[in-house]
């Protein structure tokens, strides 16, 4: 009965969350709380929840300061001068701007949070799309992919939620995995190199006689187009974004814009009243001060970003109204991760105070054949690329991962193990329609949703799959 009950649970929670009828965090509350006054032991809830929120509070400490801490680099002008850089390493080679468009994701992903990335790539990228004609679900989907093995990060969420769901330490999950993530990093970089040469096979190559002679503008300039179309020394001079030739199957042209939306480069306002120029080497220090002290644990990441953040505030905004409007800033995203990180204490008390899970896991192990019981690592990193696509990244950790983890168990495999194998799924996932910053991402850089999923699915398939084959070489999964 308990195993049946373990599954409509979970059932009744993805069909909620999915069909958008609760949100996640109320779901994560009622949906158990009901399922324990079923099972009958209502009366020992508050024991479960009370137990789950002692376990859960580092993790949600954690996100808490490294939201605020990321989004006060942002507001003080961090990454500014990297986004400076890279429209000019870009110039009007489509080739540079793909491989552009995936560093940029990749290094704005440090915040750990999509719809910020998204905003801050596509206004950064989108007009030099629109200027040369490249085909924007290609941005799209090089975003897509790079973010989603950033988000990995242990303040990203999936690392977060898969240490909550099984009780780990986050560091203990995400530190082991960077080579195998690396690689996946590295395949999305190989991947935007191949599509930029087909870009640059479809456009020809061209070349900006000035580029970005101002901070926040590009100069009207005329181009010479290099195409292969062309013969011996014949040049054609052509405006920013000259038509090029050729279609991409995979890369819809699309349909020149009329309304001069894309003249200006504004990724960042670079007269924000937070900037604070002359700090920036102090920001710049103490963020990979940070960063490495987190990898080489010399702290607990939580402490870590506790103390990183309220130095952040002191030394940038001083006075205490600046820091509260900071602070108010960011306080959205806080809410909304932490929130759901104390949410879910409910549902993994529950489930497991309950016995539920326990049940659960006994039935799968006698379901799934013996001779892979040894390999529920695998399984699972092959598992988290459905699951985690059809189902939100709440569903996955809180529903599925932690049966997932109680049957590898039982056959020596460990719980950190399993959670590792979990992330594999990420790339994928943030193409998701159950991902709300993927309509940030599709919305602002005018692509049809359909359009961008039908481009990236086998992509960020691979781009899983190369992490998986990473973590199994590297004996991490």
């Amino acid at each position: 009965m308990l195993t049946i009950l373990g599954f409509a649970m979970i059932a009744t929670f993805l069909v909620l969350i999915m069909l958008k009828k609760m949100s996640p965090i109320a779901a994560l509350v009622l949906i158990p709380a009901l399922f324990c006054v079923v099972v009958g032991k209502g009366a020992k809830l508050g024991d479960y929840v009370i137990d789950g929120v002692t376990s859960l509070a580092p993790t949600a400490a954690m996100l808490m300061f490294a939201i605020v801490y990321f989004g006060v680099m942002i507001d003080v002008g961090l990454f500014d001068p990297i986004v400076r850089g890279i429209l000019k390493f870009c110039k009007a080679d489509p080739l540079r701007i793909v491989i552009g468009t995936a560093l940029l994701a990749a290094i704005v992903s440090l915040d750990g949070d999509g719809s910020t990335t998204f905003m801050i790539t596509v206004s950064a990228m989108y007009p030099l799309y629109k200027r040369l004609k490249m085909s924007l679900v290609v941005m799209t989907g090089v975003a897509a992919m790079a973010n989603g093995v950033m988000n990995t990060l242990p303040w990203g969420g999936p690392t977060a939620r898969a240490a909550t769901a099984l009780k780990l330490d986050a560091s203990d999950i995400f530190v082991p995995m960077i080579p195998a993530l690396a690689v996946g990093l590295l395949f999305v970089f190989v991947l935007s190199y191949v599509l930029g040469r087909r870009e640059r096979a479809r456009l020809g190559v061209l070349t900006l006689d000035e580029v970005l002679v101002e901070e926040t503008g590009v100069k009207e300039t005329e181009t010479v187009l290099v195409g292969s179309g062309g013969s011996g020394d014949a040049r054609t001079p052509v405006r920013t974004g000259g038509s090029g030739s050729g279609t991409d199957a995979d890369a819809p042209e699309e349909k020149a814009s009329e309304d001069g939306d894309d003249d200006g480069f504004q990724p960042l306002d670079p007269h924000r009243s937070t900037l604070r120029p002359r700090l920036y080497w102090f920001n710049a220090l103490l963020t990979v001060a940070l960063l490495t002290a987190m990898i080489m644990e010399y702290l607990p990441i939580p402490v870590l970003f506790l103390l990183g953040a309220a130095l952040a505030l002191t030394v940038n905004f001083p006075h205490i109204p600046d820091q509260k409007a900071r602070l108010a800033a960011h306080a959205d995203n806080v809410l909304n991760v932490s929130g759901m990180v104390f949410a879910a204490a409910v549902f993994t008390g529950v489930l497991q105070g309950t016995g539920m899970v326990d049940h659960m896991a006994e039935w799968m192990v006698d379901v799934i054949p013996e001779g892979m019981g040894p390999h529920m690592a695998l399984v699972t990193g092959v598992l988290s690329l459905p699951l985690t696509y059809f189902m939100s990244n709440d569903g996955f950790y809180f529903g599925v991962l932690p049966v997932l983890a109680e049957a590898g168990a039982a056959h020596g495999v460990t719980p950190l193990e399993m959670a590792r194998a979990s992330l594999v799924g990420q790339p994928l996932h943030m193409s998701s329609p159950l991902v709300p910053a993927v309509y940030v991402l599709v919305g602002m850089a005018k692509v049809e949703f359909g359009d961008h999923t039908r481009f990236v699915v086998k992509w960020a398939a691979c781009t899983c799959l190369a992490i998986l084959g990473a973590g199994i070489l590297f004996g991490i999964v």
